[in-house]
């Protein structure tokens, strides 16, 4: 039977540069439910509801987005984010960039994982089951931090796209099929 991995996009944090300075004080006048505290933070914080997603504005026109599930649900809140500003009589200049920063994801593989044999012929990996209870393995391509525990699951970090997750959950699970480290989960059997 093919174990197909599951994968969960958990977060995407996403800077974007607008072409202009911005007036934090205007906006926080003009702009409900928006936090600011320049005391206790040099930006603006804008929750939105739908899509549920977090942006700090900052007075240089750098933004940080973070809470997407999705890059469609990241491109969504950043238009509404636009959408806010125009509402309330902010004016954005030029083309926003949206960079992604960074992709964190989870999955589960459906087999076990012999950390041991693993940790010993994976490169590029840490093991020490005293201090942490996952293997720490730095993928060189796609560019990206796998925590891979003995259940099968894992943690996925540093990625740039949806694609590049995705390539590296399935290059890690045939590795370690292929380095003889994945144990089959028994089946629980149903009356």
């Amino acid at each position: 039977m093919e174990i197909k991995p599951i994968i969960k996009i958990e977060n995407i944090v996403a800077t974007v540069t607008l072409d202009q300075k911005l007036d934090l004080n205007a906006i926080a006048r003009s702009v409900p439910n928006i936090e600011y505290d320049p005391e206790e933070f040099p930006g603006l914080i804008l929750r939105l509801e739908s899509p549920r997603l977090t942006a700090l504005i900052f007075n240089s026109g750098k933004m940080v987005v973070t809470g997407a599930k999705s890059t469609q649900m990241l491109i969504k809140g950043f238009k509404h984010i636009m959408r806010i500003f125009v509402r309330h009589g902010i004016i954005i200049v030029g083309k926003p960039k949206i960079q992604i920063q960074n992709i964190v994801a989870s999955a589960n593989l459906g087999v076990e994982i012999d950390l041991e044999k693993a940790a010993y012929l994976l490169p590029n990996t840490m093991y020490e089951p005293e201090q942490f209870p996952g293997l720490i393995h730095r993928m060189k391509e796609p560019k990206v931090v796998l925590l891979i525990f003995s259940s099968g699951k894992m943690v996925i970090t540093g990625a740039k796209s949806e694609e590049d997750v995705q390539r590296a959950v399935y290059s890690i699970y045939e590795k370690l099929k292929e380095l003889g480290c994945v144990r089959e989960v028994p089946q629980a059997t149903t009356w």
